[in-house]
């Protein structure tokens, strides 16, 4: 019998360029992936975690069934013994608990699948008010999404660099080279960048280690957790030297005498002994910035995870605006979905942000909501600390919290209190293993998608869909449906769940079954390029995206610029710089930082071949005995007598690992570097990642109140002081 083989245009979701791929397809089973030529952006390129992933589509170690634990480790079930029983188990803490009992944590991946996000937000809030809802960005993102609350009222205006026409980019704690761009999707990043050089321009990373991105392009050395003096001093020297655009800003922002004054006292030579950056460093840059017509700031996960990462975030966008650079071309760019009337869009989404921003707290530390979820670090104090809202049921998606929230072991055992925990994955990892029930889902090439979170944050608009490449094994099923069927099931228990399963029946019998599709139809045709419901001939939908441009279109060459009024949800349309929480970080930040006993200061960083934890059992990407190491200066080892390839125990004042360590000049004194994602345990049923092992690094972090940020609930990542001693 002839094999059937198929090539399928789709793209990968596993960061953020979305890069384009194609599928061979054989017999219905995805046999190889590669770069998708033809792709307007990407054009050719894909990184070697988006050719391994057919290694993680056909992993036999990937969980094809529900599965439930016993004494004696998990055991195959039905779909509809598992949905009983969850149901069953959910319906007795809501009568016994209320809904401040149930928590959903949401990984990263999730974000990757519009599908995912909308059934999430639509269970919690059909199991009602209190629900405990947690996501990977306050390991990532909350202090960014804060930042932009604070300055233009809602969370979702976030200010990228117009990478296509800049002429000094200056990258902050990212390393676009490994990451390939977070909180900005922009496919080949390294040659957008090569680029600005190529037409005259400067790229200039400011990192305490000299990254991959360092290490092509000029190099600032800074001592960790420091980024928000760095900035503060550039805003100082552009004030004290008439660089600052005041008359231009001056009528789009309230409160700038008040950033005036906050930034006068850090001057280069005051920052200088904290920061390790040269005055003549400083001044030069903040002249440049303000000179350079074209010229963006661009900070990430660096400047996110520290205790001052709503700080760094909000002074990122203030040296942008005062340096005259923010919604300029080849500055620092709001962008978003294009959709008429926008301004009014976002005064009504910052108005309910803010509102949950408000009233809703954490019952532990007392921390605010941003965007409606909690800080992680905490997830399991709420499971162990009684009262009300103790949380007794908890289900996770797409993440592995045990290996990427401070103190993981303290959430590990945490999940064995629960009456109920319901894992949606397809691994078996050191999260997952703990639960109750794992229930098996889809990979990226087994649904259709349309990458709606990442729409605002393209560098190049641009719209590209897919229809699902292969079918799903086994007993897969998407997460939509597998929580439609759950809030079925408990309609009874809740008004919303009630009326989304009639209004689910109802149109069955109209012949239109709902899916979380017709949403983002919604979005496409209503964004820009969009057929605006058939008023728009040949405009963009769902459809025409995945079947007529299956390759994606560019909806613009340029991000818009001249439309910061549309992206700010204040009613009176002006950035607000002064705020007393913003007073109160910068009166912390002047205190001296000193932890006896901890001389090092320790930092994260990416790796080509992994992608946080849930990547390690692709052959292709742990080839050659792939272990876990971390980094260290070579004149720091050499006077604790620690030698190349040995191990070392890494302290904090709160945990303790052992790692391998490699030396090298292309770090800061004083500081270590270890990755996060490994400390696989066997736990698991992932035998390469088991053998990998490795060490978790957040055990050396906190989930104390005190040390979580307290503006945005952010798990303090970066900077963590340490001690490093000989094994």
């Amino acid at each position: 019998m002839a094999t059937h083989v198929e090539n399928k245009v789709t793209f990968c979701r596993i960061c953020e360029p979305l890069c384009g791929m194609i599928a061979t397809v054989e017999d219905g089973k995805l046999v190889a992936l590669r770069p998708d030529k033809e792709h307007p952006l990407s054009a050719g390129f894909a990184c070697q975690k988006g050719i391994a992933f057919t290694e993680v589509v056909n992993d036999p170690d990937r969980v094809t069934a529900p599965l439930r634990r016993t004494p004696d480790g998990f055991e195959p079930v039905s779909w509809d013994v598992a949905l009983s029983d969850i149901a069953s188990r959910l319906t007795a803490v809501l009568h016994d608990h209320g809904a401040g009992a149930v928590g959903w944590y949401m990984g990263n991946p999730g974000a990757f699948s519009y599908a995912h996000v909308l059934s999430i937000m639509g269970f919690i809030k059909g199991i009602g008010r209190g629900t405990h809802f947690y996501t990977a960005s306050s390991q990532d993102t909350n202090s960014r999404l804060m930042a932009s609350q604070l300055l233009y009222g809602t969370p979702t205006s976030v200010p990228i660099p117009d990478l296509n026409r800049t002429d000094l980019l200056v990258v902050m704690g990212a390393n676009p080279v490994v990451s390939h761009g977070s909180f900005l999707t922009a496919p080949r990043i390294k040659d957008r960048m090569h680029d600005i050089v190529k037409r005259g321009g400067r790229v200039v990373v400011i990192d305490p280690r000299k990254t991959e991105t360092a290490a092509q392009f000029e190099w600032c050395g800074i001592v960790p957790d420091t980024d928000a003096l760095l900035l503060l001093s550039l805003l100082q020297v552009m004030f004290a030297e008439g660089l600052a655009h005041t008359r231009e800003i001056a009528p789009l922002v309230v409160g700038l005498e008040w950033l005036r004054a906050q930034a006068a006292p850090f001057t280069p030579e005051a920052t200088s002994p904290r920061t390790g950056v040269d005055p003549d460093v400083v001044r030069g840059l903040a002249r440049a910035l303000a000179a350079t017509p074209r010229a963006a700031v661009y900070g990430r996960l660096g400047t996110c995870v520290g205790r001052y990462g709503t700080l760094t975030s909000y002074l990122i966008d203030v040296v942008n605006l005062v340096a005259g650079n923010l919604d300029k071309p080849g500055g620092s760019v709001i962008s978003g979905l294009g959709l008429p009337a926008q301004r009014l869009v976002n005064i009504g989404m910052g108005a309910l942000l803010r509102r949950t921003y408000r009233r809703r707290r954490s019952r532990i530390g007392g921390f605010r909501a941003i965007i409606g979820s909690e800080p992680a670090a905490l997830m399991a104090k709420e499971m162990t600390t009684p009262g009300d809202r103790q949380i007794r049921a908890m289900f996770i998606s797409a993440g592995n919290p045990v290996l990427s929230v401070p103190n993981g072991d303290e959430l590990e055992a945490a999940l064995d209190s629960l009456d109920l925990s319901v894992a949606l994955d397809f691994y078996l990892t050191e999260t997952t293993s703990r639960c109750d029930y794992v229930l098996p889902v889809t990979t990226m090439y087994e649904r259709d998608d349309f990458p709606l979170t990442f729409q605002p944050f393209q560098a190049t608009p641009f719209r590209q869909a897919t229809e699902a490449v292969v079918e799903p094994p086994g007993q897969v099923r998407q997460e939509w449906e597998i929580v439609g069927e759950l809030m079925r099931r408990m309609s009874g228990e809740s008004p919303v769940f009630a009326a989304l399963s009639a209004s689910g029946r109802a149109l069955n019998k109209l012949g239109m079954p709902f899916s979380p599709r017709k949403f983002a139809d919604v979005v496409i045709r209503a964004g820009a390029g969009g057929d605006l419901f058939g008023l728009r001939r040949g405009g963009l939908t769902f459809g025409r995206l995945s079947h007529d441009h299956a390759h994606g279109t560019v909806v613009t060459p340029h991000l818009p610029t001249g439309v910061l009024r549309e992206a700010i949800a204040y009613l009176r349309g002006r950035i607000q710089l002064a705020h007393n929480d913003i007073a109160a970080e910068i009166a912390l930040l002047a205190r001296p930082d000193e932890t006896e006993g901890f001389p090092l200061r320790m930092i994260g960083m990416r790796e080509p071949r992994s992608e946080n934890s849930w990547m390690h059992n692709a052959p292709l990407l742990m080839r050659g005995d792939r272990s876990h190491h971390g980094l260290m200066n070579a004149d720091d080892a050499a006077e604790l007598g620690i030698a190349d390839g040995s191990e070392i125990q890494v302290s904090s004042p709160y945990g303790t690992i052992t790692v391998p360590i490699t030396l090298t000049k292309d770090i800061v004194p004083g500081v270590i570097a270890v990755p996060h994602g490994w400390g696989h345990k066997g736990t698991g049923g992932w035998k390469l990642a088991n053998k990998a092992g490795g060490a978790n690094v957040n055990l050396l972090t906190s989930s104390e109140p005190g040390d979580v940020e307290s503006l945005s609930g952010m798990a303090w990542l970066t900077g963590v002081p340490v001690r490093v001693d000989r094994v």
